[in-house]
């Protein structure tokens, strides 16, 4: 009977290691970061809760969104995205082009908001500009 319950002890602790495991793999974070070190683009965003910011990483460089909410004609929608840089010296290399993509990208999941880059992405604009 010892034999037996210890045998069913160690199936379901083999069970619990793959169900962590496969968890693990999927677990949003980690692909997130996955993707900024082989600087890949992926956007980490929660369609059905419009208080959790959006994350996306582009060539190497974290960017965070902030969602507000508005109305819109019809409806409550995401108006205004305010988009940060984590760490400002990953910005190094980009160019106005990538920028358009990002934005582009979030305009696509969110289509009445108006996207607005916080400093130092607006000083770079800016700059390109003159």
């Amino acid at each position: 009977m010892v034999i037996i319950l210890f045998r069913i002890l160690i199936l379901i602790a083999l069970v619990l290691l793959v169900y962590t495991w496969i968890q693990y793999l999927r677990k949003p974070e980690r692909r997130l970061q996955i993707a900024k070190e082989s600087n890949e683009f992926f956007l980490l965003n929660d369609n059905n809760n419009d208080k959790k910011n959006l994350q996306l990483v582009y060539k190497g460089c974290l960017f965070e969104g902030e969602k507000y909410l508005g109305t819109t004609e019809e409806s409550f929608e995401v108006v205004d995205i305010h988009v940060t840089v984590r760490d400002p010296i990953e910005l190094r290399g980009f160019t106005r082009d990538d920028l358009y993509f990002l934005e582009k990208e979030i305009l696509l999941l969110y289509p009445y908001a108006k996207v607005t880059w916080k400093h130092p992405i607006n000083q770079l604009i800016l700059t390109d500009m003159e």
